[in-house]
């Protein structure tokens, strides 16, 4: 079963950043530079974590998984943005 999350994060040296960035592309979509939209299994969600925990410095980052439940749809609606719109979805993929 796939679950919709929102993950956060607060990383303070930009090398560490720059590497937890890039291992959120592997899971979700871009929202913002540092919230990414991931639809993810179980077992990927564990995944993501330990990718996660094995970039961070866990005495000064941050990182926030928010479980946002199991439909996309509603999830998606859920957000509310003031400001530049969500980048749209076009057939599965995201456009920035």
């Amino acid at each position: 079963m796939r679950r919709c999350y929102l993950v956060c994060y607060d990383i303070r040296e930009p090398k560490r950043l720059r590497h937890v960035h890039k291992v959120m592309k592997g899971y979700g979509e871009p929202w913002q530079y540092s919230v990414f939209f991931c639809v993810l299994r179980d077992i990927d969600r564990v995944r993501m974590q330990s990718d996660l925990e094995n970039e961070m410095n866990l005495k000064e980052d941050q990182a926030l998984i928010l479980v946002l439940g199991e439909d996309e749809t509603a999830s998606r609606q859920a957000a509310t943005t003031i400001g530049q719109s969500l980048p749209k979805q076009n057939g599965g993929t995201v456009v920035i």
